[in-house]
């Protein structure tokens, strides 16, 4: 590839990098005024979705991450009176994650966060360039799991 074609480009991935940490930190610095995080308001987001409950283990799978990260999740929730664990009715080895009353509220709050924060960062794209962004993003992603040889 010859430097013509690196510099013909507007935006490579350093750019979007870069936009994509100025968004997280934005949405992060809104979430903690809630007392939330992005991976605390996805495992409650998931709960809730489950109808209040899960196994951890398949909290962990709906979060795409590692069991210990999710247990380790649950503890900062649980300290916070957003989910308490239970035995699984179903699996005597197995520990459910249950949403609390407080939890939900947490949920809901962060939701309304969430949309807000949406409305903010998206306000000045048309619904064609919204349109056109998810295209490009969803590019993105199945490029970024092809194997690369």
């Amino acid at each position: 590839m010859g430097m013509s074609s690196i510099v013909a480009r507007p935006l490579g991935m350093f750019g979007v990098l870069r936009a994509v940490s100025s968004m997280e930190d934005f949405i992060e610095s809104r979430l903690a005024a809630v007392g939330l995080s992005i991976p605390r308001l996805a495992a409650l987001q998931r709960l809730a979705d489950a109808g209040d409950a899960l196994p951890l283990g398949q909290l962990a799978e709906r979060l795409a991450c590692v069991r210990s990260n999710v247990t380790q999740l649950i503890d900062r929730l649980e300290a916070d009176g957003f989910v308490k664990r239970a035995a699984d009715p179903n699996d005597k080895r197995s520990r459910l994650a249950v949403i609390t009353d407080a939890g939900r509220r947490a949920w809901q709050e962060g939701v309304r966060v969430q949309n807000e924060v949406e409305a903010h960062l998206f306000s000045d794209l048309s619904g064609e360039d919204a349109v056109r962004l998810a295209r490009i993003l969803e590019t993105l992603r199945r490029a970024s799991s092809r194997p690369v040889c």
